[in-house]
């Protein structure tokens, strides 16, 4: 009995209908009628929607009336009525608020709300709502507004009960209103009478009995409930803890299979976001979700409550269903039980960590405890680095890697001891004339490339630790390594994979020599190879004229194939491919995550499966992405390069660093004076250090990263300027600093020298004339020059930094020079005559002229 009660008493909590109101339904409507709201200039005056007569669609402002909150942790309510007489629909919601003063913000539809006042405490005074309060949106943090999908909304008005819509603020530190302004925080409501064939509404999964010991490092709060609703479709979730929760995840269980609905760290904003991939959830399913906590750096038992102090386990699901079964608020309190529990995904134990400018605040107590506040910060497990900063990556121009010069570098990659890998071209170059339309490679005749096409290198000092690789390949692409230090590679002349020990030695070899083909047991053009260090099976991208990743056995043999070729017209699908064009596999997760190049895009599937996960991608890609690398850094960070576009200038080629859990872009790199040209591949150490291969600049990038701990997010998009270099940057931060310090001595000396400059201003002028007589001043101006002169041409001055392959070659013995001075960037013949074709638009077609000629053996 007192669980059933603790039940009901934390349904009221959340739901917030616990009013202390004994007024009438019709003096609440009188009053409010009649009351007019005495707001600032800047606050919306009008609580009804402006409805025009010659449209069906309209907004509703709902924000606060003015509001200057006087205590920590406090929550306001306020109200606005939807139209009456008639249903109308919510279809998008746009956020009015600031994390400097708000908390989060919920909505609620009620049938009549706890109180008529203009606003009102809703934390202890009154509730939300004097009947069922139905959630229908929340916000934190400067969050993007929630997107509906078409025709997709929220029903209101009429019959559905929802006759207003509340709004509940959270002031959670109220310091930001020491000046006594007054607050407007609220949400735009984008709204239409047209009727809507899905309906959305809102599943709340939450925890209402989790213990959270002292000190305890991992706390597990489960919830699991079966369904037994007509179908819905889940578009967009939101996690809600307080300050030890680190990781809350949603799932659907069918047929013991785990389907993720999604995965948020509760530190960062508490929005909505869209569900990891597109699913339903139909009658006899079960929905669960964990929510991961740590009691490190508590000393007392921490419980679930209201106040920041306590902590809260909430997974809000937002669905569309057809309106004839719509049920706009359903909810699971329902423990899990661990036999269920026992399956769930290892990544729904593996903490987000958070970055501090990102991580949420604002859970506060209202006191001004010292001690307290130690407690509220995120607290760090020892089983991880949490993530901190994030270091800008800056060119090493002191790296060693000018000694050399390369042809064509295809690929690159890290042996097991952070050794660099590089592929290249050696005197075989990629252009129009190197594929026939059925992609049959023309000068098979000159052989393969006659010298060592793989090269392992120390990263310091370039030192050619091991070379293999002649007389194998024709025109290399990608290069991938396992943890046995053998190379895998694929040639797209001759249609192949292949698996070379660390002497080069063949150990596998797939595909036919110049066949190309699409079954089994042919590839078209192969793009590169990623290896699962634990089960060892691997995975081919097929690639410039097959649209499809295969899975093969540590033997070779056939497991699996997905993807398709993308539309050229419309938006690509989730599976489909233009040039899957590189792969890297994430162990931890058991993700493989593909550079669909043409797209502009990130794909990243389960391994085994070939089950859709995820897309990233960012306006900073533009149209074409070329390759990505995985690191376990941080919690799991993803590194990527884009390519220069195809028509008018597009966006910068540059490099990417993105959180991999998230997708959230973390910095962006390039070199420092030159510029990409066309950046092939990439890797990335475990000291963070990342290598670029460039295709057409013949070069490797060697990026590390910088001393100063500042962010750089900005990048140029469209020619347009979003934000200064890097350097320059932080040149300038450090000018601002410097004068910052400096004001006073400046003052003081000028005041000093007042009176010296104006005998000397007399003095100059009297030199002046007699300077246009006697010309004393041109040596002195000449000096002026020549030290400016020095200092600009050694800014402007031209170098390469990138690895000369042909200096190599010239330097070893048994090498030739012979074959590699017309692949410099100075001596190219693709350069010398850019009217035949460049590179950039020979090399790595970015799409084939015709589909692939099926081949069988």
């Amino acid at each position: 009995m007192a669980g059933f009660i603790n039940k009901l008493l934390l349904v009221f909590l959340i739901l917030q209908n616990n009013c202390m109101c004994h007024e009438s339904t019709l003096s609440l409507l009188q009053r409010y009628r009649q009351s007019p709201w005495a707001l600032p200039s800047d606050c919306p005056k009008n609580r009804h929607p402006d409805i025009s007569p010659n449209s069906l669609n309209f907004k509703l402002e709902v924000r606060m009336p003015g509001v200057t909150p006087v205590m920590s942790d406090s929550y306001f309510c306020t109200f606005v009525p939807v139209p009456p007489g008639q249903k109308s629909y919510i279809v998008d919601f746009k956020p009015r608020a600031s994390m400097d003063t708000a908390h989060h913000m919920l909505l609620f539809g009620c049938n009549m709300p706890a109180t008529n006042e203009e606003y009102w405490d809703c934390g202890s005074r009154y509730g939300t709502c004097l009947d069922e309060a139905k959630i229908m949106y929340a916000w934190a943090r400067n969050a993007p507004p929630t997107r509906l999908p078409a025709d997709v909304g929220f029903r209101v008005g009429g019959n559905t009960n929802i006759n207003y819509i509340v709004l509940q603020v959270h002031y959670g530190d109220v310091t930001a209103f020491r000046d006594n302004h007054r607050d407007c925080s609220g949400v735009t409501l984008q709204m239409t009478f047209l009727q809507q064939p899905l309906i959305a509404g809102i599943y709340l999964l939450l925890s209402e009995d989790t213990v959270i010991p002292p000190g305890e490092k991992v706390v597990n709060a489960d919830i699991g409930c079966l369904y037994k609703q007509t179908t819905i479709h889940p578009f967009a979730f939101r996690t809600h803890t307080h300050q030890l929760g680190q990781v809350v995840s949603g799932y659907r269980i069918r047929d013991g299979i785990w389907t993720l609905i999604g995965r948020q760290s509760p530190q960062l904003p508490q929005a909505f976001y869209h569900t990891a991939t597109p699913l339903d959830i139909k009658y006899g399913d079960t929905i669960a979700a964990r929510c991961v906590f740590t009691g490190k750096g508590r000393t007392t038992v921490t419980r679930i409550g209201a106040t920041s102090k306590d902590e809260m386990c909430n997974l809000y699901v937002m669905y569309y269903m057809e309106a004839k079964h719509a049920k706009p608020y359903m909810y699971c309190m329902q423990g899990g039980s661990p036999e269920l529990f026992k399956h769930i995904p290892p990544e729904a134990n593996i903490p987000i960590p958070v970055s501090p400018d990102m991580a949420m605040h604002g859970h506060h107590t209202g006191k001004e405890n010292p001690d307290e506040n130690v407690i509220l910060q995120q607290p760090k497990r020892e089983e991880e680095v949490v993530l901190d900063q994030v270091l800008h990556l800056e060119e090493a121009t002191e790296w060693p890697g000018e000694k050399l010069k390369l042809g064509q570098v295809s690929g690159v990659a890290l042996d097991s001891k952070n050794n660099l890998v590089i592929f290249h071209r050696g005197n075989h170059v990629w252009d129009e004339n190197s594929f026939d339309k059925k992609h049959i490679y023309q000068p098979q005749g000159i052989g393969p490339i006659q010298y060592n096409t793989i090269l392992t290198l120390d990263p310091a000092s370039v030192k050619v630790l091991n070379a293999v690789g002649a007389n194998i390949f024709y025109l290399p692409h990608g290069i991938s390594t396992d943890k046995d230090d053998n190379f895998w590679v694929t040639d797209v002349a001759l249609h192949q994979v292949f698996k070379l020990g660390p002497r080069g030695d063949y150990l596998l070899v797939l595909g036919q020599a110049f066949q190309p083909g699409s079954d089994s047991r042919h590839f078209c053009q192969p793009t590169d190879v990623a290896v699962d260090p634990a089960r060892g099976n691997f995975y081919v991208s097929d690639g410039y004229c097959n649209s499809r990743i295969i899975q093969f056995s540590p033997e070779g043999k056939f497991i699996m194939q997905w993807g398709e070729e993308s539309s050229l017209s419309g938006i690509p699908k989730p599976g489909q491919f233009f040039i899957p064009h590189s792969l890297t596999f994430v162990p931890v997760l058991d993700q493989l995550c593909v550079a669909d190049r043409e797209n502009g895009r990130i794909q990243c599937f389960v391994a085994q499966s070939g089950q859709f996960l995820r897309e990233i991608q960012h306006p900073e890609f533009g149209e074409r992405l070329f390759a990505v690398s995985y690191t376990p850094d941080n919690g799991g960070q993803l590194y990527a390069v884009n390519g220069e576009a195809l028509v008018g200038k597009g966006v910068p080629v540059q490099g990417f660093v993105l959180n991999f859990t998230t997708g959230e872009l973390l910095d962006i790199f390039k070199p420092t004076k030159e510029n990409f040209l066309m950046p092939h591949d990439i890797v990335a150490a475990d000291d963070k250090t990342v290598y670029v291969a460039d295709v057409q600049a013949n070069i490797v990038w060697k990026f590390v990263p910088a001393e100063t701990t500042e962010t750089f997010l900005e990048a140029e998009i469209e020619g347009k300027v979003r934000a200064p270099d890097v350097l320059e940057k932080h040149k300038s931060s450090s000018v601002l600093k410097q004068s910052s310090t400096a004001v006073s001595p400046v003052l003081i000396t000028l005041l000093l020298i007042i009176p010296v400059v104006m005998l000397v201003g007399i003095g100059v002028f009297i030199h002046w004339r007699k300077g246009k007589i006697y010309g004393e001043d041109p040596d002195s101006k000449l000096e002026s020059i020549q030290s400016s002169g020095g200092i600009l041409g050694r800014l402007r001055g031209k170098s390469s930094r990138g690895l000369n392959l042909g200096n190599f070659f010239a330097s070893h013995r048994g090498y030739s020079r012979k074959g590699f001075d017309r692949l410099s960037t100075e001596g190219s013949d693709q350069e010398k005559d850019d009217e035949e074709g460049t590179d950039s638009e020979t090399e790595e077609y970015p799409a084939p002229p015709l589909a692939p000629t099926t081949s069988s053996s």
